[in-house]
């Protein structure tokens, strides 16, 4: 297709009601079931993983504003027992699916790739400490990084926090290669084992090659981000490990796998891409049969994980406050994105107080030219009420930030 052929356009409101249908926050919520649980994780093909947990861990949230607070015992069995999730490198830290396990194989082979190349140097000069690794694992027990002698014979060269950490270096490299995984976790402190301990035993363990990775992550990305251009399709799943989209993008086209298309507002040369999996949402979308709802979102949500993207179609600039200094918060140390019906209309910030059984709201911020209806109010209260229950605490602390009008209805006073 030339760049002068005419492409489908859609709606800002268009593209933003694929990307929540494809994302499971729309109306027609999947019941929270393990089945329900398979399709979200289906749909996003990733949990980003986060050590900071001021409400709950951010794969926990990000299921619980799919599904509700009963699909959340179903994570665990799925991840730990059941053995169909796994933990790898994603976009981020994450939680893979089971069945994605050739797709990440051909990362896994490929490391360290050809800028890392002093990783393997330093892996080399450490044989002895990679082999005393992997005989303790071989004994069949889980074992946390502590548990493994450092016998190492050269440090690890840096000015970081890694610097002469020789056994967790060893320990992210073999993760890295697939050589070890996480078997389990205890008080957040990851468990270490073997493959063969970590995946079921009819898991396909076959590599895909490189350039079926790339095509099949294009697509899983596609699917789930509901339209996306290459550079937002770089950014989510695979990150940084999109080589040759372009070709991947116009073989997908041809093939009728894919359909190039506009998003309005953008440059006469900005193309954006459909996969066909979701032209019956889209179609339902433009006869006026959808639906949205109300939803709070992990500041590591799938949802808000590009911020070009979040600004470009939501027009909702994000960033975590918790990486700044608290003097130049905006906002609050850590936020929840709104979801209401087809908008992102602001954010909340929370943080549980199990000392004062509650989930204390320090404040809740519109964005300008979101009216804070009655409407809006409740539905945002049902949410945090159900965060409430979802995490435990018996009731809900308002601070002194408010929309206008809410106080009252709030507070009483």
């Amino acid at each position: 297709m030339t760049p002068s052929t005419a492409l489908p356009t859609l709606s800002t409101a268009e593209a933003r009601r694929l990307a929540l249908t494809r994302q499971q926050l729309t109306g027609s919520r999947p019941e929270p079931t393990p089945e329900g649980l398979r399709t979200v994780l289906r749909a996003l093909r990733y949990l980003q993983l986060d050590p900071v947990s001021v409400v709950a861990p951010s794969h926990e949230l990000v299921v619980w504003s799919r599904l509700g607070t009963a699909a959340t015992p179903h994570l665990a069995t799925t991840w730990w027992q059941e053995r169909q999730l796994f933990e790898y490198w994603a976009h981020a830290a994450a939680i893979v699916l089971t069945e994605d396990y050739p797709l990440h194989r051909a990362t896994m082979d490929a490391y360290p790739p050809p800028n890392r190349s002093f990783t393997q140097v330093w892996m080399d000069a450490n044989e002895v400490l990679l082999k005393h690794i992997l005989s303790r694992l071989a004994e069949g027990t889980p074992l946390p990084t502590e548990a493994f002698d450092d016998c190492a014979a050269m440090d690890w060269p840096s000015s970081g926090w890694t610097a002469g950490r020789n056994v967790e270096r060893m320990l992210t490299f073999l993760w890295l290669q697939g050589k070890v995984m996480v078997q389990a976790r205890e008080g957040g402190l990851r468990l270490w084992g073997l493959p063969d301990a970590c995946l079921p035993a009819d898991a396909d363990r076959r590599p895909m090659s490189p350039e079926q990775k790339v095509i099949t992550a294009t697509e899983h990305t596609l699917r789930a981000l509901g339209v996306a251009r290459p550079l937002d399709i770089k950014q989510y799943f695979l990150r940084g490990q999109y080589d040759g989209l372009p070709g991947v993008l116009r073989a997908l086209t041809e093939q009728g796998k894919v359909i190039p298309v506009r998003v309005e507002g953008g440059k006469p040369s900005e193309t954006w891409y459909v996969h066909t999996d979701a032209e019956e949402e889209l179609t339902a979308i433009r006869s006026g049969a959808w639906q949205g709802r109300t939803a709070l979102l992990s500041p590591f949500d799938n949802l808000v994980s590009d911020r070009r993207l979040t600004q470009r179609l939501w027009d909702f600039d994000f960033r975590n406050e918790m990486y700044i200094p608290k003097a130049k918060r905006e906002y609050g140390y850590y936020l929840l994105p709104i979801v209401h019906d087809d908008r992102l209309v602001g954010r909340i910030s929370p943080r549980l107080d199990r000392k004062r059984d509650s989930l204390v709201v320090e404040g809740i911020h519109l964005e300008p030219g979101v009216q804070p209806t009655a409407a809006l109010r409740r539905a945002v209260v049902a949410e945090l009420e159900e965060l409430a229950v979802f995490r435990g605490v018996g009731g809900i602390e308002y601070g002194e930030v408010l929309p206008d009008g809410w106080r009252t209805a709030l507070v009483g006073s």
